[in-house]
C-alpha cells in the first residue's frame, strides 16, 4: 500500500510513542558503556531487519518468508551457546525439535517454478534472519542491565531518527486510511513482542530465541485466512510438533 520505507517509519514512530513515556518514566538507567553498546546492536539490528522481512513480503508467499526469517531464533541460539551459555542435552534437543517445528508449520508450498522474485523473497528473509538472530543476542544480554522499556526503546529511536523523520522532511512519508490500521497494529505487536523477549532471555537467551519463532506458524496460518495461502499437511504436522515440543520444554525447565 505505502511502500516498505513509509510502512517501517510508521511502525517505529507508533512503537516510540506509546513506549517512550514508559522508558523515560522509569528514569535513565545507570548503565555500562558496554550495556549502551549492546542496546545499539539491537536497535541497528531490528531497524536493518524489519526492511528486509517487509521487501520480502511484498514479492514472496508470507508463509516462506516467514519459515526462512523464523530461523532467527536458531542463529541467536547458536550464538549464545557458542558465546558459553549452558543448556542440557534434552533441552538441546528439545529446542531443535521446536525449531524444526516451526519451519515445518511455516512452509507454504509452491507448486509453481521458483521465479526471480521467489528467489528473492528467500535472500531477503534468510538476511533478515540473520541480523535478527545478533540483534535478538544483544537484546538477551542487557536484558538483566536494564529496564525491558530501555530495551525495546533503541529500534523505534533510530528507526524515527534514521527513517521516519528523513522521509518526513523530504515530503515522502506516505500514509492511507486504509494502512492506518495495520501500521498501528504491527507498531504495537513489534513493542510487545519485544518486551516479553526481554523479559524471557533474563533467564535463558536461547530457549527465548527458539520459542520467539513460534511467529511462523502463526503467520502461516493468518496468511491461509488473509491471502488463501495453503497449509499442507507439513504445516499441520509442524504445528502439532511446536505445541508438543512447548509441552516438554515447559516440564523440562519446571
Amino acid at each position: 500500500m505505502i511502500g516498505v520505507s513509509s510502512v517501517l517509519a510508521w511502525v517505529m514512530l507508533t512503537g516510540f510513542i506509546g513506549l517512550a513515556p514508559l522508558a523515560l518514566s522509569s528514569g535513565i538507567p545507570d548503565a555500562r558503556g558496554s550495556s549502551w553498546a549492546w542496546l545499539a546492536v539491537a536497535g541497528v539490528a531490528n531497524v536493518v531487519g524489519l526492511p528486509l522481512v517487509y521487501a520480502g513480503l511484498r514479492l514472496g508467499k508470507v508463509g516462506i518468508v516467514a519459515a526462512i526469517a523464523s530461523t532467527e531464533g536458531a542463529v541467536t541460539a547458536v550464538i549464545a551457546i557458542a558465546a558459553g551459555e549452558r543448556i542440557g542435552p534434552a533441552t538441546g534437543a528439545t529446542l531443535a525439535v521446536i525449531a524444526g517445528g516451526v519451519f515445518l508449520a511455516a512452509l507454504a508450498p509452491d507448486r509453481g517454478t521458483l521465479n526471480e522474485d521467489a528467489r528473492r523473497a528467500a535472500w531477503l528473509a534468510a538476511g533478515a534472519a540473520l541480523v535478527f538472530g545478533f540483534g535478538l543476542y544483544a537484546a538477551g544480554r542487557v536484558s538483566n542491565e536494564v529496564p525491558a522499556a530501555w530495551v525495546a526503546l533503541p529500534p523505534r529511536a533510530i528507526g524515527v531518527t534514521a527513517v521516519a523523520l528523513p522521509l518526513a522532511m523530504s515530503g515522502r512519508l506516505k500514509l492511507t486510511k486504509q494502512a492506518i490500521p495495520l501500521v498501528v497494529t504491527s507498531g504495537v505487536c513489534e513493542v510487545i513482542g519485544f518486551l516479553s523477549f526481554t523479559v524471557g532471555a533474563r533467564h535463558a537467551i536461547a530457549i527465548a530465541a527458539v520459542l520467539a519463532s513460534q511467529f511462523a506458524a502463526l503467520a502461516a496460518l493468518g496468511a491461509f485466512l488473509l491471502f488463501r495461502e495453503r497449509l499442507a499437511g507439513l504445516q499441520l504436522t509442524g504445528v502439532a510438533t511446536i505445541v508438543a515440543g512447548v509441552a516438554v520444554l515447559s516440564a523440562l525447565r519446571s
